[in-house]
């Protein structure tokens, strides 16, 4: 698709950083807890936080790991201010002593390490996305921070990537900026719906932050700022090949009129007011002549006959629909108050510009019964096309943006709609079906103590120590398996027999034997700086693509998908269940 299109000049950048992530964006109890460790003489006590997720988002099987490069950059950024000490101050009680806040201006990620799995991969619960390890106080003082910039950028890429699957081949914009949390969520669905396998956004600042393709078109203000012809203070466009000028409004009206008999409607009641807007846009952007026919109607009606089309499948041809008259039910003549036909004015305008070498984009449905609407708008695409012998005119494009979410789509899909792109807005950016994922982050480790965190929620409970996480694939190269287990453990080998548990219950467990093995946390940060090259935003969106391919349909389908075993290594299982009975508390019956 090649309507309007902004893109930076610069083939690949890197991602930026929002200015509003830095210390202070956190929970007023990461400070009191650090001042409390502080006053306990924690300063020289080593932790080991996992930053993990519990449950997958929208009822689905697979998480989109995002927001990895935000950390890092917030890392090199890790310092407290002196505005941000004087508010702090002001903010704590007075009964805080002076040396603490010496002790915090002194405060950097210089000592922590990182370990994460890549931007993009896909993941899932228990299984860490982050392990962070360093001074107790610094790395509890990054758990808020740390989890907003994941939470929702894995949601959000998670949500982007359900909509790629849904939609199959089809272009996806994201047009959601206006009904975004605010300009911070605006910018971030823009970019992790791009990494999720959206094809482009409409936000500006988000294409420049982020190189991401920008699109548009325009509302339906500019349709109806014209009434008719009058208004039109030009309606020459040169040739594309060059040459004198040509009046293009006249050439749309003797296409219109030719057209007449294949739409089978009255001229008299197409609407002039929006060819008018159409000529203006089409002058504007000749190369990029996209419209929304659905101001006043897509179709006209037949009011002096009281007929409308109705629409069938055809038969002879699967791809293509007939076209019957019938009456109108309960409709007086004159009572259809009907002003415009969209897609009659577009043609005759598509027509026109092809007459001076240039080729229209397409079309946008904002309103209606897409599939209804988009068979009757491509079988006319189709008549054109013949009639005139233009097989471009065939493919041109129909965009829907009506309110748009995955079942809507696959919905779509069921009834055979002849769509081939989707502006999506307020579904996607708010992820409506499921607004947080609700990750966590959790003391697993201090001082190579292990730490276990008991609940009467089995679901709750934490994996203890210091752990890595394996990928192990089958034959068929789809994975089989996430293997947690203790770091001290070696890793599995290839084509030898693993014993995998799951982690609560015992009966629960089965050999794997790989075929493949892949490490899934790898170092990221050390000694104050990125140790690894990171990825731009093009190649963590491939990444995401690749990682889908590795799952197996059955997880990924929408309805009743198969669950992803996520299990542990038998020492990892025996470890944790002794350091469950004897962190928890003996009963006593009376």
């Amino acid at each position: 698709m090649e309507e309007i299109e902004q893109t930076s000049s610069k083939q690949l950048r890197s991602l930026g950083q929002n200015g509003i992530v830095q210390p202070l964006l956190t929970d007023l109890y990461q400070i009191t807890m650090a001042y409390a460790y502080w006053k306990s003489g924690k300063t020289k006590d080593h932790a080991v936080f996992d930053l993990f997720f519990r449950k997958n988002p929208f009822q689905g099987e697979f998480t989109i790991f995002g927001g990895l490069e935000e950390c890092l950059k917030f890392l090199e950024k890790f310092h407290y201010s002196a505005s941000d000490i004087e508010y702090l101050k002001e903010t704590l009680p007075p009964s805080i002593e002076s040396d603490f806040y010496n002790f915090l201006n002194t405060v950097s990620a210089e000592d922590v390490r990182l370990y994460a799995i890549p931007e993009g991969s896909i993941a899932f619960p228990r299984v860490p996305l982050m392990r962070i390890e360093g001074p107790l106080i610094i790395v509890q003082l990054l758990e808020t921070t740390l989890l907003t910039l994941v939470n929702y950028a894995s949601l959000m890429s998670t949500n982007a990537a359900r909509y790629r699957m849904a939609a199959g081949n089809m272009k996806l914009f994201e047009f959601g900026l206006r009904r975004a949390q605010g300009p911070d969520g605006g910018l971030s669905a823009s970019k992790y719906s791009y990494i999720g396998g959206f094809d482009g956004t409409s936000n500006v600042l988000a294409g420049k932050l982020f190189n991401i393709p920008v699109k548009g078109t325009h509302a339906h203000a500019y349709i109806t700022s014209f009434n008719g012809f009058s208004e039109l203070r030009n309606t020459c466009l040169e040739p594309k090949g060059g040459g004198p000028q040509r009046d293009l409004l006249q050439l749309a009206l003797g296409h219109r009129s030719n057209l007449v008999p294949t739409f089978s409607v009255v001229e008299s009641e197409a609407s002039d007011g929006e060819l008018a807007a159409f000529i203006s846009f089409a002058i504007a952007f000749p190369d990029g002549f996209m419209t929304l026919v659905d101001t006043y109607d897509v179709k006209r009606y037949s009011c002096s006959s009281n007929k409308l089309f109705n629409v069938t499948p055809n038969t002879q041809s699967h791809n293509e629909y007939r076209f019957n008259l019938i009456p109108m039910p309960n409709t007086k003549r004159g009572q259809n108050n009907c002003s415009g036909s969209g897609l009659l004015n577009f043609c005759a305008v598509a027509l026109a510009l092809n007459d001076l070498g240039y080729r229209a984009i397409g079309i946008r449905l904002d309103s209606g019964d897409l599939a209804y609407l988009s068979n009757v708008a491509r079988q006319f695409f189709y008549e054109i096309s013949e009639k005139y012998n233009l097989p471009w005119f065939a493919n041109l494009t129909i965009m829907a943006s009506n309110d748009i979410n995955e079942e809507t789509i696959l919905s779509l899909n069921e009834q055979g709609h002849k769509i081939n792109c989707f502006g999506i807005g307020t579904h996607l950016v708010t992820c409506q079906r499921q607004p947080s994922l609700g990750g966590v982050y959790k003391l697993v480790e201090l001082n190579s103590q292990p730490r276990i965190k008991l609940s009467q929620d089995v679901g709750k409970v934490t994996m203890p120590g210091r752990k890595d996480a394996y990928r192990l694939y089958g034959d068929s190269g789809h994975a089989l398996v996430d293997l947690i287990q203790r770091s001290v453990e070696p890793p599995p080998e290839l084509n030898q027999k693993v014993l995998c548990r799951h982690p609560f219950e015992e009966s629960k467990r089965a050999y794997v034997i790989p075929t493949r093995v892949e490490k899934l946390l790898t170092l990221y940060w050390e000694n104050g700086k990125i140790v690894q090259e990171l990825p731009n935003l093009q190649q963590i969106k491939e990444r995401v693509k690749q990682s889908l391919k590795t799952l197996r349909p059955d997880i990924k389908r929408t309805l009743n998908p198969t669950p992803y075993k996520v299990a542990v290594s038998d020492k990892l299982y025996t470890f944790l269940h002794e350091l469950w009975l004897k962190s928890a508390p003996i009963g006593e019956l009376s």
